[in-house]
């Protein structure tokens, strides 16, 4: 659960993405609109999908353009994780021609990127629907990104890990193997967190068998089987649930649409797949002016 602070930080990173976002296009100013767009001068505008897809960032649209004029009236035909037809109208936005210029690129850019992610992420749901394992994000998201790229795969129904390096002690190989083992580094991690009086879970990734009995023996709240292959995934899920019945078993490394369904079907209660944000194909959108 995010406490107050948490959502404080959140929305700061959205706030200042976008207004960086802005910035990079514009900087001193859009010099084309300047030189043929009277500043008076109203319209508005319709974007629409030219595909179809799974909607995201209609939220941060309305909010880049209320950071270009907050005069300009928007209207939703869509919202965030609703699916869109190819030809389908999303939003309509009124007000003075010149900032649904300045706006355009940087609307469409949030858009799109989200709206992608969104629906490939929806499509793994989708896969693994009659189970009960949850898809998962990773930080594999572009720089200054991650506010963005975390909302579209909840959009789309998967589920966030964690946001960063500070909400979660994820013991990954490096620190397993600096630390001089597995057991060492979860009890290392535990003593950490007693001391630092912290709430937050201890996660660590194993890449065979021997390494989930060391990992099972000291309890930690989830375990990541890394790279393992759905017959190994089987045995290690069957082992894991004979040992305990708390600890928490997650699954990456190389799942991919073609053997989602598949690993899901091992009894994983989550999957975590890089590929949600880290090779985004973008929904195809564009933007329209309707002169006034």
């Amino acid at each position: 659960m995010i406490n107050k602070s948490g959502n404080d930080f959140y929305q700061g990173c959205r706030a200042k993405a976008i207004m960086l976002a802005l910035e990079e296009d514009s900087y001193t100013g859009d010099v084309t609109t300047l030189a043929t767009i009277d500043p008076a001068q109203g319209g508005s505008a319709v974007i629409k999908a030219k595909e179809d897809g799974i909607l995201g960032g209609a939220d941060v649209a309305c909010r880049v353009f209320a950071a270009c004029d907050p005069e300009l009236s928007i209207v939703l035909h869509h919202r965030d994780g609703e699916a869109v037809r190819c030809g389908e109208i999303i939003l309509e936005v009124a007000g003075k021609l010149a900032p649904l210029l300045v706006g355009e690129r940087t609307v469409l850019n949030f858009m799109q990127r989200m709206s992608g992610i969104a629906t490939r992420t929806r499509a793994y749901v989708d896969k693994v629907s009659h189970t009960g394992t949850k898809i998962l994000d990773t930080r594999k998201t572009a720089p200054g990104l991650r506010y963005f790229d975390k909302e579209a795969v909840r959009i789309g129904g998967g589920q966030n890990h964690r946001f960063g390096l500070f909400d979660m002690i994820l013991i990954k190989d490096n620190h397993i193997d600096a630390s001089g083992g597995i057991a060492k580094a979860i009890q290392a991690a535990q003593r950490y967190r007693t001391e630092q009086q912290l709430s937050v879970k201890i996660e660590t990734e194993v890449r065979s068998m021997e390494e989930l009995r060391e990992a099972l023996a000291c309890q930690p709240d989830i375990i990541l089987l890394d790279n393992f292959t759905p017959e190994l995934l089987r045995e290690a899920v069957g082992y894991a649930r004979s040992c305990s019945s708390t600890v928490l078993l997650e699954s990456s490394g190389n799942i991919g649409m073609h053997n989602v369904q598949q690993v899901a079907e091992t009894g994983v209660d989550f999957i975590s797949i890089g590929e949600l944000t880290h090779s985004v194909k973008a929904l195809d959108l564009s933007m329209t002016i309707v002169l006034v």
